[in-house]
Formats: structure tokens, C-alpha cells, sequence
């Protein structure tokens, strides 16, 4: 598929909040700093990756500006991602600064852990109220395969440390694959249920072309996910969102809520609230589409115009898609890979 930019100056200029043309309310925005990462997961990119140039990634005072320009709109919610965004250099500086806005409710980060067991402190007194962290896998083999790179024994040092911090939450994300890590979901859950923190499962989202792993022979659905932990646990149904498409269950005797993310076997496009920055700058109205508009092309033309930034991030709402639709026996339509969209 072709990448997908529009003239908006075809598109007339609507009030705030962000509204798209299915009346679905904009206001959470998904922010990646950078494409690198420490890590290879399998799912995620390949072995052997070429990063993009200094100048094509978004100043740290550009990713400033650009959440600014979208809490004025209204976003209540900043996730910073990456790739690893804690190996971005001035990541506390710029965590900092979009702490600091009095519009944002929240300010969440999502990490593989690799950098928090130093990081953990900084980043919550830098205004980072929860952190999703990345683990597939409690076995230290499984997962230097599934990572290519990783040490989880640094990675679990990390969880503990964030623990310490105290920060309002902590949850695993985990993404199963068929006969790699689908007999471990009832060993993690007991580790959040452990640990008292939450955990999601996430099936695999089709992103980018990696040699060596057939997405479709890799599948494992949430239902059959939620169908293993109940041969331990059992799960109540709740309520909670936190603006995000997991949908959740409470353990029994526990603190731990259990969430699933099921972009093929329960698509949630309808209560879509999200956008998401890429590192590059482009503004991406779907994970799974190519629609975007470039923000990095309207302030670096517009140098410090605020209000040029607003009204196009406004029209941008105008060509968010329906929903994503993917298709696990075909090739990716979507090229990029998932550590260059930022989640």
C-alpha cells in the first residue's frame, strides 16, 4: 500500500475537541522518539536494522511543541514510545517539559525495561505517572531468542525498581506466539498476580516484512489465550479503561487485572480515541492504515506558528479511517515497522 497524505487545505478547519468523522473524540495521543531499540524482538523488527538519520527524526523541542499544540486541542493522555524511548539522549528533559503542562492529565511511557532499573526514579520525578513494560517471557533462553539481544534478568531488575518508585501503575505487555511463548501466559500471570501489577496479552500485529517468521503459523488468539489462564485463575469481567483498547478482567483474590488487545479476533476501531506521532513526524490516524499527515513538514515551514500546527492537526481528524483490517495469510500492507510507529 502507497503511503497516504492529503492537502488539507481541501478540508475546512472544525472547533476543538478533535472530532473525527465518525464522532469518535480524539484524546490520546501515542508519541514515539525514536526508532532504536536495544532489543530485535522477532515481532517487531528484524536482526539486522537501518535506523534513520538524525535529521529526519523530530528535535526534542519539536516532539515539545507538538504535544503542546495537541493538549490545547484537548488530549488528555501522552504515551512517550519508541522503539526504546529511554535510550533517546534527553528523554528526562523532554519527559519533563510535557509533564509539566497543566492540560495533560497523564503521562505514561512504554519501555522494555532494559534502561528502568537506573531510570526508574528520574523518570517518575520527571512526571511519568504509569509504565507499560514489555515481557513475553520468564525463561532467560526464550527470551534471548525471542529478543535476539536481551537480558532478562536485567529486564526483571527493572520491574522491581520500578515498583520502588512507586508509580500509580505498572503492567506487562505481553505478545503471544504460537509455539514460541503460548504455554507461558499462566506463569506470567501468576508473576503480576505475584508482583501486583497487570498484565495484557496482545496478539501480533502484522507490521513490516521480517524473514524467518510466519505471522500466520504464529497466531494465537486472546480467546484461546483467556482459555489457558482459567484452567488456573479465574477472571472476572470489568469495567475499566484506561484509554487504551485492552479489554479487562479482574483475578480472583488478587490486585491483578488481566487485559486482552485483540486486533484480529475483536477489532475495537469503533471506540478508537488515538493518534499516534511517529519518529519521523508524521501524524498517523491508524496503526494498521497509512493515512498520515506530516507535522514535521508544517512546523519546519511554519517555525514556531502554533496555531498553523493546531489547524492542521484539526483537518487531520478529517481522514482518521474507519478501522484496520488485517489479514494474517497475506503479506503486510503495512511496511514500517512497528518500533518506527511507536505502538
Amino acid at each position: 500500500m502507497s503511503l497516504i497524505f492529503v492537502d488539507l487545505m481541501s478540508f475546512s478547519s472544525d472547533t476543538t475537541p478533535l472530532v473525527d468523522r465518525f464522532g469518535r473524540t480524539i484524546d490520546y495521543l501515542r508519541v514515539s522518539i525514536t526508532d532504536r531499540c536495544d532489543f530485535r524482538c522477532v515481532y517487531c523488527m528484524s536482526e539486522e536494522m537501518t535506523f534513520l538519520p538524525r535529521a529526519q527524526v523530530l528535535t526534542l523541542e519539536e516532539l515539545g511543541f507538538i504535544a503542546k499544540a495537541f493538549t490545547e486541542l484537548g488530549v488528555k493522555k501522552i504515551r512517550i514510545t519508541g522503539g526504546e524511548p529511554l535510550l533517546r539522549k534527553g528523554v528526562l528533559k523532554l519527559l519533563q517539559e510535557i509533564g509539566e503542562i497543566k492540560a495533560l492529565d497523564e503521562l505514561v511511557i512504554t519501555t522494555n525495561a532494559s534502561k528502568l532499573e537506573e531510570m526508574a526514579v528520574a523518570i517518575k520525578e520527571a512526571g511519568v505517572k504509569r509504565v507499560n513494560i514489555s515481557l513475553d517471557t520468564l525463561d532467560s533462553e526464550k527470551f534471548k531468542q525471542m529478543t535476539r539481544t536481551g537480558d532478562l534478568n536485567k529486564v526483571l531488575k527493572g520491574i522491581q525498581s520500578a515498583k520502588k518508585a512507586g508509580f500509580d501503575g505498572i503492567k506487562i505487555n505481553a505478545v503471544i506466539l504460537k509455539n514460541r511463548n503460548h504455554r507461558e501466559v499462566i506463569d506470567l500471570v501468576q508473576y503480576a498476580v505475584d508482583n501486583q501489577i497487570d498484565i495484557s496479552f496482545i496478539e501480533e500485529m502484522p507490521l513490516g516484512i521480517i524473514a524467518g517468521h510466519d505471522r500466520a503459523e504464529a497466531y494465537y488468539s486472546s480467546d484461546l489465550i483467556r482459555s489457558d489462564i482459567s484452567r488456573k485463575f479465574e477472571l472476572t469481567a470489568v469495567p475499566d479503561k484506561t484509554g487504551g483498547p485492552s479489554v479487562y478482567y479482574k483475578v480472583k483474590d488478587s490486585q491483578t487485572r488481566v487485559g486482552f488487545i485483540s486486533p484480529h479476533s475483536a477489532n475495537f476501531c469503533s471506540n478508537c480515541n488515538r493518534v499516534r506521532l511517529t519518529v519521523e513526524g508524521r501524524l498517523l490516524l491508524c496503526l494498521g492504515n497509512e493515512h498520515s499527515v506530516d507535522l514535521k513538514k508544517i512546523i519546519r515551514s511554519n517555525p514556531g506558528n502554533m496555531e498553523k500546527l493546531k489547524e492542521n492537526i484539526i483537518k487531520a481528524m478529517q481522514i482518521k479511517p474507519e478501522k484496520h483490517e488485517f489479514n494474517l495469510q497475506e503479506k503486510p500492507v503495512i511496511l514500517r515497522y512497528m518500533s518506527a510507529t511507536g505502538g
